[in-house]
């Protein structure tokens, strides 16, 4: 594991497009209400309870930013959408917040799109692939839950979701992931680490 995704800490909850922290590069994690993005983000840090999981899906509706050893490196996770319960307002005010900050971060490197395995391909799923698509941005599709699944079923939706993407979005992948069981972490660790350019920071800081 990177060291620093090991030295990852708690940077700011901004709920205004002002508040976004400025330069450096960042990875950021979307997905629906509920389909496992906080417990993805704790596994590939190795914290338990840094990135904060909740019984109540849609309550977090900020962009939490996590800074990664120091404010040029960050993993950012964008508030879950489409909870049924959640006031429309609501709603409303979590997508133009979502928009505001895809549509204008300079410093976004990468997009991890979390899938619940059982469900995949949703509406906000197509949206998101959609909108990176557009605007050429790299992204990681994470199939989290794999464990609830049996592994020839797991199997099959990520071959379905990889089969999806080539004939769509043909840069994208995807691959089978599980918080509890560890499924997937190193492989994604090493996404995150590719797009922050960590390796190569590293290695220049050392010379």
């Amino acid at each position: 594991m990177h060291p620093r995704l090991h030295q990852a800490q708690f940077l700011i909850a901004a709920g205004r497009a002002d508040q976004f922290p400025e330069g450096g590069l960042e990875v950021a994690f979307a997905g629906r209400s509920n389909v496992g993005k906080s417990s993805a983000i704790n596994a590939l840090l190795n914290r338990n309870k840094l990135a904060r999981t909740s019984n109540t899906p849609g309550r977090t509706q900020q962009i939490i930013f996590y800074a990664l050893g120091d404010e040029e490196r960050r993993l950012v996770d964008l508030p879950g959408y489409g909870y049924a319960k959640v006031p429309h307002a609501v709603k409303e005010q979590w997508g133009r917040l979502i928009e505001t900050y895809l549509l204008d971060r300079e410093s976004l490197a990468g997009l991890v799109l979390i899938m619940d395995a059982r469900r995949p391909m949703q509406e906000f799923d197509q949206q998101m692939l959609e909108w990176a698509d557009h605007f050429d941005l790299p992204l990681l599709v994470l199939l989290t839950k794999a464990d609830k699944l049996k592994a020839n079923e797991a199997r099959r939706t990520r071959d379905f979701v990889k089969a999806e993407l080539a004939s769509r979005f043909p840069d994208m992948k995807a691959q089978l992931f599980s918080a509890t069981k560890g499924t997937g972490v190193p492989e994604a660790r090493d996404q995150l680490v590719e797009w922050l350019r960590l390796a190569e920071t590293e290695k220049s800081d050392g010379q």
